[in-house]
Order: C-alpha cells, then structure tokens, then sequence
C-alpha cells in the first residue's frame, strides 16, 4: 500500500464505495401512484373537466339553471381571448330562443345614494314571489390602474346568500356609462338560466346612462333628497329618460326634506311630453335600509309591464334596442379592426408627433390614418 501513489489510492476507494445517485434531484423512477388510484379513473376525471369546458355541456347546464356554468360562461363573454370570444358567440347563438322572457330594469344614480342597499332589498322582495332575480352590478374601473374592486356581493351580503338570486359583478372598463362591455349578452344568459328578473346596477355617472337605458325595460332613477338636486327636475338627460323616480333615505331627519323633493319632481315630470309608452313617470318615497317603500317601486315595475305589453311597446322597444345594439356592434367592430391593422400603432404615433409639431390637424391626420395601408 505504501508503494502505491496517494492519488491513485483515492480512486481505488471512490470506485469501491461508489453508489447509486438516488437523490431527489436526479432521481428519474417517479412516485408511483397508489394502488386505489385506477388509471381509468384518472382519465375519466381528465375527459369531465374537458367536457365541462365544450360550449355544448355550458349551453345545457346553464338552461338548466347551473350558476357555476353560467359564471364560467360570463367569464368567457368578457374575456378578451379570441378563442373565447368565439366559443361565447356560440354559446350565446345556443342560449338565444330561450332568452328574452323576462323584465329587465335597470338601477342607477349617483354614488352615494344607495343603489347596492336598494337593490339588496328589492332583489330580496322580489325572490319572496317565487322569482329568480339576477343582479349585474358594474363597479367602476380606475383610469389610473384600470382595476376594480368587485365589492356588490360584500355589499349585498344577504341577498348573496339567497339560493333564487345571482349576482354578478363586471368593471366597468372604459365603456359608455360605466356599462360593462358585454352586459347585454349577459342578460341573454341570465334569461336562459330561468332568471326572472334582470336588474342591472350602474356606475351612476350622469347623463352618459343612455347605454344602460338602451338595454333595459324599465328605467328606475334613485335620487337623494337636500342634496340641492331638486333643479335637475327641469333639465332633460337623464330624467328624461326615467320611468319613476324613487327619493331613497326617506327616514328620519331627512323625510320632511324627502317630501319637498318628491313635490319638485313631480311638478317638473309634468313639463315633459307624453311618453310614447303612455305611461306616466311616478315619483316616490323610499328607505332601502328600513325596507320601506319597496313593495311599492315593485308594484310600479308590474304594472309598467302590465301597460306596455298590452299596447305592444314593450316589444318595439326591445326591437328599436336591437336596432341601436346592432349599429353599436358595427361601431365596436370598426375600431377593433382598425386598431389591429399592422402598422397602425406606429402611424399612429408619428401623425401624433406631427400634430405636436403642428405639421399638420387631428382632421388630416384621421384621414390619413383611416386610408393607412401598410
């Protein structure tokens, strides 16, 4: 042993006392899978959650009033993935004969006068009639970060819980009166899952609500009282557009200043011409936190179904909204195709620089950008 170099001798013995490498990182084998786990059972999972995916195992769950599948089915309407958009497209084609059976209305006013409270209370009342309701509640969206918070169901903690009530919460994104972009094929869904009652909660942003009034039967406008909005009474816009006007927080200190305002209301609803529909805008009186009042404002919408189903303007509206969606769609269209046209973004931004330099008007620029060929 003596004779033999240390460094040869440090080989002999790696070699002899040399093992298989088990180790985690370079072990190959795997970890099997126990016994009570059947490789067909394994597949037959993997072949369900593919079929819970195919537009065809959607469209039926949902027109037997599954909530997970119409969830899952909202998320693909408002995704921004071509694959889902096409694979919502037909689901929509699918859900479509047997949409369009229920009362649409829609809820807006400004922030701060209880539109989540009021409809909590309505949507409760409502499912007390062996009535399935369906809130879409569009939040409004950051135009810093463009996020949302999503909070109706937190607000609506009771109704959440109500097995005959969905809610459903959309950013409002950069759309017309802070109306998700897809709410209207929303609402074709919700119909077609058996919802009675479609109440759509808005932003609350003005005058811009005619986005919302396009796509809606019944138009309800919640408004505060002492909030020096009593003069809004005689502009036109958004009061015009009203089919009831309904003064909330009615109670306590605020009630007697609740009754000047449903007076004022009242007197400029009678400057405004008659109303194609025959019906007349009421005005009344309202305490979403003490759930008073309500029954009334649902006995309203009844009988505004009740007029204009009888003189058929309930189904020209909904034909003349058609109409407005149709060229809304068109709109929507050219623009996404124009902004998707190779090159654009670049001409964009030199006509841009160009206009900075004052080299030439945002009208010439618009010209030269429509007739851009790259």
């Amino acid at each position: 042993m003596h004779g033999i170099p240390l460094k040869l001798l440090f080989r002999l013995n790696k070699v002899k006392s040399k093992k298989p490498n088990t180790t985690a990182i370079n072990e190959k084998a795997g970890i099997e899978h126990p016994k009570s786990i059947d490789a067909k059972a394994i597949a037959k999972i993997k072949l369900k959650r593919k079929r819970q995916q195919s537009t065809a195992y959607l469209a039926k769950k949902i027109t037997e009033g599954n909530i997970t599948a119409l969830s899952r089915a909202i998320t693909l309407i408002e995704s921004k993935n071509p694959k889902h958009a096409q694979q919502a497209e037909q689901l929509i084609n699918i859900c479509l004969p047997k949409a369009n059976n229920s009362i649409r209305v829609g809820v807006t006013g400004v922030p701060g006068v209880g539109k989540s409270t009021f409809i909590e209370a309505l949507g409760n009342l409502i499912t007390t009639q062996n009535k399935k309701v369906a809130i879409l509640a569009v939040d409004p969206s950051s135009t810093i970060s463009g996020g949302s918070i999503l909070g109706d169901k937190t607000r609506m903690n009771t109704l959440v819980k109500n097995k005959n009530a969905f809610i459903r919460p959309s950013a409002s994104g950069n759309s017309l009166g802070g109306v998700a972009q897809k709410t209207r094929e929303t609402i074709i869904l919700c119909e077609a899952a058996g919802f009675d009652v479609i109440i759509i909660e808005t932003v609350g942003v003005g005058q811009s609500e005619t986005a919302v009034h396009s796509m809606v039967d019944f138009f309800l406008l919640l408004k505060l009282a002492g909030a020096g909005d009593e003069l809004q009474g005689i502009k036109r816009g958004i009061i015009e557009m009203a089919d009831a006007i309904a003064i909330n927080k009615a109670d306590g200190n605020t009630l007697n200043s609740a009754k000047l305002a449903r007076i004022e209301f009242e007197r400029a609803l009678h400057l405004y011409p008659k109303k194609e529909s025959d019906w007349s805008p009421k005005v009344k009186l309202v305490s979403a936190l003490k759930n008073e009042g309500i029954d009334t404002i649902w006995q309203l919408i009844c009988d505004y179904e009740s007029l204009t189903k009888n003189n058929h303007f309930f189904d020209k509206k909904r034909n003349d909204q058609n109409t407005y969606w149709l060229l809304q769609t068109i709109e929507n269209k050219l623009k996404t195709d124009f902004f998707n046209k190779k090159g654009i973004h670049e001409a964009l931004k030199q006509q841009l620089k160009q206009i900075e330099a004052l080299k030439t008007t945002p009208f010439a620029a618009a010209k030269y950008l429509m007739n851009f060929k790259p």
